[in-house]
Formats: structure tokens, sequence, C-alpha cells
């Protein structure tokens, strides 16, 4: 049998690299584990899980779980847990509040015990104090709030000025700005309900509000929105439902026929008798109103005018623009009852009439049998 030896060399040489590999990676093990190898933590080490990075951030903390990044972020928290404050004095004088995260120049700068609050953007926020479960995203939003709770402010000095309002949100550049006390108002797009105050439970979409006024909904702007289509109107049925209406400024209402909402009630009389002189149409509404040219049967606005100003409502200039024709169907009521009152009237009449017609058809008959009786014994 014959041995073969491979020249030690080359053994070596192919047993080098990984033996150099294995020595190396021990190397480094023993390093890292090494006390004097680890890294050496410069700045904001801290125990129980709290992390700060800053002059004088998380300065006189005692509780866990805090994360302050920028000078003099949560500086004076001492028992609040879970806040985070980025930026220089975000959450700085912040004490026992929880679950606050502030990011920005300034942010919940005053907030002590104020809990569940988020601050994104410089001085959002800035002046919260007690407030809790607060959201405000962009510079300044929420800015002077103190004491609120449950608000919402997204984008730049939205509800800057709300001080103890509580429940609002708006979305859009100003939107409730000028907010101070009031509750439960929302507000979307820019500047919208930027003119509430201190009202309360308004929703203005696309719309600055009107100073002063609560449980107000208002929708798009006067003059710059010509049309409104809304889905899940046409074609439902509501049985028990009653029209609504609209007046020249928007305002949409029903009618009320309840005793408790009127006064000077009178019967309408002769007053319904203006309807008498008005001249029905048959008409086509133009081209650009009605591609369809759909036939319309109805009045003429000006021609109602002349007969009866009343029943004619304006436009805000102040122009016929359409008939009321509500009260036109109560005067042809109040026509057919006095034109039935007459039938019945004239019915009574009649009825007497062909009695007396009757009876003295009576007489005649016993007049007339009497007289042949008469001339038959003669």
């Amino acid at each position: 049998m014959k041995t073969t030896t491979l020249p030690l060399k080359h053994s070596i040489n192919r047993s080098y690299c990984p033996l150099a590999l294995l020595l190396i990676s021990l190397a480094f093990a023993c390093f890292a584990l090494s006390p004097q190898a680890r890294a050496v933590c410069q700045e904001g080490c801290f125990t129980n899980q709290n992390t700060a990075l800053g002059e004088d951030a998380l300065l006189n903390n005692i509780e866990d779980n805090n994360t302050a990044v920028g000078f003099n972020a949560l500086a004076y928290n001492t028992t609040g847990t879970f806040d985070t404050g980025i930026g220089a004095s975000a959450l700085s004088n912040n004490t026992s509040g929880v679950d606050n995260t502030g990011v920005g120049f300034n942010v919940l700068e005053f907030n002590t015990t104020g809990g569940g609050n988020t601050a994104i953007g410089s001085q959002a926020l800035g002046l919260n104090t007690f407030g809790n479960s607060n959201t405000a995203s962009g510079s300044e939003a929420l800015g002077a709030n103190t004491t609120g709770d449950t608000n919402t402010a997204t984008g730049l000095d939205t509800l800057l000025n709300s001080t103890t309002g509580n429940g609002n949100t708006a979305t859009g550049f100003n939107a409730l700005s000028n907010n101070t006390t009031g509750n439960n108002n929302i507000a979307l797009g820019a500047q919208a309900g930027t003119n509430l105050t201190t009202g309360s439970s308004n929703i203005d979409i696309g719309n600055g509000g009107v100073a002063g006024e609560s449980r107000t909904i208002r929708i798009g702007k006067p003059g710059l929105q010509t049309a409104t289509y809304i889905a899940a109107i046409s074609g439902a049925t509501v049985p028990t439902g009653v029209a609504v209406i609209i007046d020249t400024t928007g305002h949409l209402g029903t009618t009320t026929s309840s005793a408790r909402f009127k006064e000077a009630i009178n019967q309408m009389d002769k007053a319904s008798e203006a309807i008498l002189a008005l001249k029905p149409v048959t008409f086509h509404y133009k081209h650009e109103l009605d591609p369809e040219g759909i036939p319309q049967f109805g009045l003429v606005a000006e021609d109602v005018e002349k007969v009866s100003p009343d029943l004619v409502a304006r436009d805000k200039e102040g122009k016929p623009y359409t008939v009321r024709y509500d009260a036109v169907n109560a005067m042809l009521l109040n026509e057919f009852l006095k034109a039935h009152r007459k039938v019945e009237t004239l019915e009574a009449k009649l009825a007497k009439l062909e009695a007396t017609v009757e009876r003295v058809s009576a007489q005649l008959e016993v007049s007339k049998a009497t007289t042949q009786t008469v001339l038959n014994n003669q």
C-alpha cells in the first residue's frame, strides 16, 4: 500500500485564513466584553428608561420613561412619566403631567399637570397648563389654551386664542383662530370659523361663521359657491316629512303651523280674493337652466307682484324671484271654503224651494180633485 504525504507548507497555507478569522473574532468579542472597552455615554444617560440630550434636559426628573431632547426640554419634570419633549423648552415646566408629546420650540412650555396632550410645531399648546387630551399640529396651534380639554387643532394658528374652550376641532390655516371660550365647535378649511368667539356647537365648513352664534351649521361662502349637490336625497321617500324652504341668506328651515309660534291670528276672509286675479301660465325654463326643456306650470312672479306683493319672494337685491306657492294654496283653500259655503246656502234655498213646490203641487192636486168632484155633481 502506497502512502502519500502532503507537504506541510501547503497544509498550513490552507488552514491559515480560517484560523486567523477565528482569532480576530475572539479578540473583538473579548474587547467588547471588557468593561474598559464599553461605549462611554457622553450625555443623557439615565436609569428607568429615561433619555435626555441637551442642556438642562430632564434636569429635575425622578420618574421613568421620559424622553427630552433640546435645551431645557422637560427641565422641571419631577413625577411625570411617558412624556416626550423634543425642541428647546419643550414641556420645560411640566411637573407631573403624563403621556404628553411635544415636538418643536416652546411646545407645551407651560404645561404642568396636563396629560395626554400632543403638540407639534413652534409654540403649539405653548400656554397650556392643566388642559388634557389636546392635539395641536402647526405653529402656535392652540397657542393660548390653558385649561381647555379634548381640542384638536391642525394648521398654522388654528384655535390660536382659545383659552378654556373644550371639544373644539379646527383644521386649516387660522381655523377657529378667534375662539376663546366656545365649546364643541367644528371648523374645516382656511379661516373657517374665524369669526366665532364664544359661541358653541357650531359647524363651519369653508365659512367664517358669525360672531356670537351657537348651534349653527354653515357650509361654503356666499358668492363663491353657486350650486349644491348632496347624494342620497333625490329619490329617497320620507313619508312623514315636511318641505324645506330657504331664504335669501341661504338659511334652511321649515314652516310651522302651531299656534305657539303665531300672533295676530285673524280669519282670511276677503284677503284671499287676490288670487282670483292671478294668471296661471305654462312655460319652459331657459336652455341654460333646463337643457331638456321640460314643460312647466305656474305663475310669473312679476305678474303676481302687481296683484299681491305679499305673495312674492325676493332675491338679495329685492327683485321678484319666486312665488310663495304655499301661501297661494292656503288662499285657494279659503276661496274654496267660501264658494263651498255659498253652494251650501244655495242648496239649502233650493231644498226649501223644492219643498215649497212640492207642497203647492200637492195643494193643486187637492184643489183639482175637489173641482172635479163639484163638476161631476152638477
